[in-house]
């Protein structure tokens, strides 16, 4: 699979952190690499074709960014974190308490009010997290899943996995009950909070955010707010 490259820092990451992981549990997508050794070349970037499409399995994605996490939880800290501005970065951002920014009420702020007063520390290492599995996972038939793009936060690692919970329960179909059955992971229920206040902070700040992603947002709202 060729694409072009875009930003080439982050290119190289992603090609080096797709190439780091090593679990039997994920199909990935590596890089391939010119006959010199490079993995850009003229401005484009090849991996290995991974079959299958995304689909709405919300325990077998959340099984998936544990497995994932678990595997990459030796990969260093990307150096263009610091550098990025976009609407995810600051929302990120935002949800973690180092960073204010006025929040449009009518598309999602006014639900941020509302949950961010339930955060609390949260007492785990960080990592490189994976902050957009979910749209990004590959299923074919009964074959593992397969991972191709990798999009980075350094957060706890478990963060990634209730990022796939609350997109499974804002446009995956998903109820109350992916969550409970992922209880045991470590601070569950402050990482839900931090995952669903990231999606309504990039929701409100999305100048592109429509009222579909902001509904399925409040169903996620409302189901993490009671396991809180």
């Amino acid at each position: 699979m060729l694409k072009p490259v875009t930003d080439k820092v982050r290119t190289l990451w992603t090609a080096h952190a797709l190439d780091y992981i090593r679990e039997p549990g994920l199909r990935v997508g590596r890089p391939v690499r010119s006959t010199d050794g490079r993995w850009i070349v003229g401005g484009w970037t090849a991996a290995r074709f991974i079959p299958g499409t995304p689909e709405h399995r919300g325990d077998a994605s959340v099984l998936a960014a544990v497995k994932l996490h678990r595997a990459t939880v030796g990969l260093p800290r990307p150096d263009f974190l610091d550098a990025r501005t976009d609407v995810d970065a600051v929302a990120d951002r935002v949800a973690w308490e180092e960073h204010e920014v006025p929040l449009e009420e009518t598309k999602g702020g006014r639900w941020f009010e509302v949950l961010a007063g339930a955060r609390r520390p949260i007492k785990l290492p960080s990592q490189v997290a994976h902050g957009e599995l979910l749209a990004g996972l590959l299923f074919d038939g009964d074959d593992i899943p397969g991972v191709v793009d990798f999009v980075p936060y350094y957060r706890p690692g478990e963060y990634g996995a209730a990022i796939v919970a609350v997109d499974a329960l804002a446009w995956g179909g998903a109820g109350r009950d992916l969550l409970e059955r992922w209880a045991h992971l470590p601070e569950w229920p402050q990482l839900l909070l931090r995952a669903v206040l990231f999606r309504l902070a990039s929701n409100a700040l999305n100048p592109r955010s429509t009222q579909a992603s902001l509904d399925g947002l409040r169903a996620a709202a409302r189901e993490v707010s009671g396991v809180l």
